[in-house]
């Protein structure tokens, strides 16, 4: 069994029920298959095959559920792209992954043009149209390098079949291959297989007890593997109905849980936090939700016990990670759960806390996180020192450290050293720092993170200059050109030097400890 075929399997039992809502309109499960086979069709005879890697870049849309299960139906391999992502960061990851085809935005259209001659690889680019609005500017698309490899996504579909006879997907068959940031600067895939993705898909889905009667708020990115697999594949596995929510806000995630009965929202604590902030809702507003989800980051008890005050409903917070699918563990529901941790290890898969020497830890005594399951990636994309790093006798380290209780709770105490955490977005400092090393007016740097009362944590650097004229906005301008929004530092503070040991070694603790001061 995989995504697409269990999928098949759903539109035989719930056909006439809807599989989503976007903007007002409901698409039923019969209506979508019928999409994503016009979809994988038009694919095979663009000559993309099994084993080929499609890209897409796209935002919450109908688009992205269509291009994803399309492309699995063929047997493609997915990666999937933050659209907000620079120039910089999408020309390497559609090179280092082999990309054969896009499928993007309109809007974009400009950006890959701009790219065209770093991504000649590319042979198709699917445009999704966006409906016409005053920043959308006049493009005579004729006149693009890159004209000639375009094609219509509406068009797509509306000249072909609606039955597809796809090849058969073996389990080892690499799906997806999700981008994460790495500590050597360069994002590493982690590539997922249709066994893992449907393992965790399913498993996540029974944990969680996810059926035809729920409907869920689809407001994280489904480009994250966070929504990919708890608030996209896994109610999909089931019956349930997707709200699709192209972008979040307090406003229209109220407005859409009281409209449409809502009965699981998932999202990262930056998102609890404007809920529990928004002073138009209360329970009253979000009375049909059975349950809350929490990821992407730790929630802070308070926030936790605010929102649940404030809102009358259980938030379970629960771990994973890029690597696992992602999902681990979550707060059971059957069982008290206890804030500040992550729960218990759901179904078939394994956690467990070890010491340096790999041996389990005793309870409550801190180690790292080791995980195993179905649901661990094959490996890192071209990357097989990295992977045997990372998966050793069939354990994922995951390199965060946790503990767990004597009731088989986990607690994360730390995360992987130096990782930032904004939003919900995992942040390497290293990534940041060699785009500043790369400004020609700066000596070193170092990035660390520091507290934020909307974002959970946001992006510090300590610089050193050789030009007293590269000014804190000129630097922050310079990061914006190669940076995703959300790595763009918040500050950035100029030192004479920086803290260093014997050897020569950048002190972060030394430079923690003087933020503290402040």
């Amino acid at each position: 069994m995989n995504l697409s075929s269990r999928l098949s399997q759903t539109v035989k039992e719930y056909g006439d029920k809807p599989a989503f809502i976007f903007e007002g309109t409901e698409t039923s499960y019969s209506q979508l298959e019928g999409e994503i086979n016009k979809f994988a069709n038009r694919l095979r005879e663009l000559g993309i095959k099994k084993g080929d890697h499609v890209a897409i870049i796209l935002g919450n849309s109908p688009y992205f559920v269509i291009s994803l299960y399309g492309a699995l139906k063929v047997g493609a391999t997915i990666i999937p792209v933050n659209p907000i992502y620079t120039p910089y960061e999408i020309a390497y990851i559609i090179n280092n992954g082999d990309v054969k085809a896009v499928v993007t935005l309109d809007l974009l259209i400009p950006l890959l043009e701009n790219l065209h001659e770093r991504i000649q690889m590319i042979e198709h680019i699917i445009v999704c149209e966006t409906p016409l609005s005053e920043n959308k500017e006049e493009l005579d698309i004729t006149k693009l390098s890159i004209f000639h490899k375009m094609v219509s996504f509406t068009k797509l579909l509306s000249t072909s079949s609606s039955q597809f006879d796809g090849p058969v997907l073996e389990d080892e068959d690499v799906a997806v291959i999700l981008y994460t940031s790495g500590t050597t600067g360069k994002p590493k895939g982690a590539m997922l297989t249709h066994k893992n993705l449907y393992s965790n898909a399913i498993d996540t889905a029974n944990y969680l007890k996810i059926s035809k009667n729920d409907v869920i708020v689809t407001a994280l990115p489904m480009f994250h593997v966070f929504c990919l697999t708890v608030a996209l594949n896994a109610p999909l596995m089931n019956g349930a109905t997707l709200l699709i929510v192209p972008r979040f806000s307090p406003q229209v995630i109220t407005h859409l849980i009281k409209t449409y009965h809502a009965t699981l929202f998932a999202g990262v604590p930056t998102m609890y936090n404007f809920l529990l902030q928004y002073e138009n809702a209360s329970q009253e507003d979000v009375q049909t939700l059975r349950l809350c989800i929490s990821g992407g980051a730790s929630m802070p008890v308070a926030l936790l016990k605010g929102f649940e005050q404030k809102y009358k409903v259980i938030v379970s917070e629960g771990y994973g990670l890029s690597e696992a699918s992602p999902v681990t563990c979550f707060n059971p529901l059957d069982r008290p759960r206890k804030p500040g941790s992550i729960g218990t290890s759901i179904i078939n898969v394994e956690n467990k806390v070890v010491n340096e020497l790999g041996e389990e830890c005793q309870p409550n005594q801190v180690g790292e996180l080791i995980v195993k399951g179905p649901n661990v990636m094959k490996g890192y994309y071209k990357m097989p020192e990295e992977t045997a790093y990372t998966i050793r006798d069939g354990w994922l380290y995951t390199g965060d450290l946790a503990r767990q209780d004597e009731e088989g709770y986990f607690y994360i105490v730390d995360r992987k050293k130096d990782m930032i955490i904004v939003g919900g977005y995992n942040v390497y400092p290293r990534e940041v720092e060699e785009v500043i090393y790369s400004h020609r007016d700066v000596v070193e740097v170092a990035v660390l993170g520091v507290p934020d009362s909307n974002l959970g944590e946001a992006v510090k650097c300590f610089v050193v200059v050789k030009n007293n004229e590269l000014t804190e906005e000129l630097l922050i301008e310079y990061c914006k050109e190669h940076l995703a929004k959300y790595k763009v530092p918040g500050s950035i503070e100029f030192l004479e030097e920086l803290p260093k040991n014997t050897t020569g070694k950048i002190l972060r603790r030394a430079l923690k400890q003087q933020i503290l001061q402040k």
